[in-house]
């Protein structure tokens, strides 16, 4: 028990590791995959939203070109500045700066009054350079870089602004602080690390029941499989499920289910066995008390001469019971054993009939009494041992003889239907609805006197013979009425030696 105790410790704690294993293993997946996703979901974030900021701006800043290149064309100063001061309102709205430059390459000059910015003087950046350089070309571009003039990073747009005659007269220059929307883009980041928190905490959780739901299986299995190595087979898991673990548990319940027969049957077997030596020796102690007895007697010479021959008689009596029990045990213990196989060969069932009635015809007549033998043809053909059907049969008629009253009747009948049925049946005094499902027992006797010789095995031994023979046998009794034993065989289709 101690060792079982130890190795319950040693498997809880193997147990105990695979929950940790599992939780442990489904932890780290979540967390590798939850920053792989949020470090792919945030740089896409922030790229698809400078792209949309960056397309914002073209956006703006080609609009903006095209309502002053209209001014320009038409030289309306008056509607320019209205629209500057309309501008200057929106970048501070939106702190962005929105320069008008004069392009000052080929002699094609801005008037003063549609620019605001003079950068001769202006020490300019290199991404300004560039975006300006593109629209002179008649190109919208952009550039993001350290601008020295705002000490910020700024994301430039420039877009050209064309006269009538279609000519780049000057640009259009949006300056845009990129800190603010580094900030924005911060905070969402935020937000989005956040919520991979809350998810891997609320993912934790499901992978915590999750293993639960696993290892809780395996545990009861654990537990039972103890329970059973413990012998107390009538333990079960109950774990039910169509998954790999639940047809484990159900194999491990039908494992339990056949201990727990094998463990009936074998307890079954084992009340047999001593039952059947107690019966065995009661069944020997009479007659070797009797013999002792009888021996001791004639040994101290206490017997008359005239008796001494009675007193032999009797020894002799005892010795042949004794000689019918121990016959009768060897022959029950062949048909008892499972690999004991009968040699059959084609019989004539009548003509065993009648064998036996030629032997039993001076017994009957001794008692008056009637064998009535009734069979539908001569040649009736089964698959069998001549040796063990005899004494099947000798043992029921010898029965029927035997509890049978003076005078009597004893009907023996054979028919062939699909099956070969033969019914012995006598008029003798019956068996008690008691008793009746008894009589197959071994060692069982009725209370009569005239079973009072019998050893309690001939009945078994029958039906072991009908089963040895593939057979049945069917019994009906009423008390004072007497008793019908029914026999069903198969037939015999087969060729067959006369």
């Amino acid at each position: 028990m101690n060792k079982t105790k130890g190795k319950e410790k040693k498997i809880r704690i193997r147990n105990n590791r695979l929950f940790i294993q599992i939780c442990a293993c489904f932890g780290f997946v979540l967390v590798l995959f939850a920053l792989i996703i949020g470090m792919m979901f945030s740089k896409l974030y922030e790229d698809n939203m400078l792209k949309t900021y960056r397309k914002q701006m073209k956006k703006q800043a080609r609009h903006i070109a095209k309502e002053m290149s209209g001014f320009v064309a038409a030289d309306d100063t008056e509607g320019s500045f209205n629209y500057l001061d309309y501008l200057d309102s929106m970048e501070n709205s939106e702190n962005t700066d929105i320069w008008f430059i004069d392009n000052d390459e080929d002699n094609i000059t801005l008037k003063k009054e549609f620019t605001n910015v003079d950068i001769v003087d202006i020490k300019l950046s290199n991404e300004v350079r560039y975006v300006l350089a593109q629209a002179k070309k008649g190109k919208v571009s952009y550039a993001c870089g350290y601008d020295a003039i705002y000490e910020k990073t700024m994301m430039c747009v420039a877009a050209p602004i064309r006269d009538g005659k279609k000519r780049v007269v000057g640009i259009v220059l949006l300056n845009s602080f990129v800190e603010q929307r580094d900030t924005f883009i911060r905070t969402s980041r935020q937000y989005i690390e956040y919520s991979i928190l809350v998810g891997i905490g609320i993912c934790l959780v499901i992978g915590f029941i999750l293993a639960m739901f696993i290892t809780r299986p395996l545990s009861r299995m654990r537990q039972v499989a103890l329970e059973l190595a413990d012998g107390h087979y009538e333990k079960r898991t109950n774990v039910k499920g169509k998954n790999e673990i639940g047809v484990l548990a159900r194999s491990m319940d039908i494992l339990a289910e056949r201990l727990e027969q094998n463990e009936k049957e074998r307890q079954e077997a084992e009340q047999m066995r001593l039952d059947f030596f107690a019966n065995v020796s009661h069944e020997l102690r009479t007659p070797i008390t009797v013999m002792r007895g009888y021996s001791e007697s004639l040994a101290d010479g206490v017997v008359k001469a005239e008796k001494q021959q009675q007193y032999y008689q009797r020894m002799v009596s005892e010795c042949q019971s004794m000689e019918r029990l121990v016959g009768d045990l060897l022959t029950l213990s062949k048909m008892q054993n499972p690999h004991f196989v009968v040699e059959k060969e084609p019989v004539n069932l009548a003509q065993i009939f009648y064998d036996i009635l030629r032997g039993y015809k001076a017994i009957a007549e001794k008692k008056q009494i009637q064998l009535l033998f009734s069979c539908q043809e001569e040649i009736v053909m089964m698959l069998g041992d001549y040796d063990r059907l005899r004494q099947l049969f000798t043992n029921i008629i010898d029965n029927a003889i035997k509890f049978s009253r003076e005078g009597g009747r004893v009907w023996i009948t054979i028919t062939k239907k699909d099956k070969i049925e033969v019914s012995i049946r006598d008029e003798g005094v019956g068996i008690s609805e008691e008793e009746l499902p008894n009589i197959f027992d071994k060692f069982y006797k009725s209370k009569l006197r005239q079973n009072a010789k019998g050893s309690g095995l001939g009945l078994v031994i029958a039906k072991s013979i009908v089963e040895k023979h593939e057979g049945t046998i069917e019994v009906d009794s009423k008390p004072g009425e007497g008793t019908e034993f029914r026999f069903y065989f198969a037939l015999y289709t087969g060729a067959w030696e006369s």
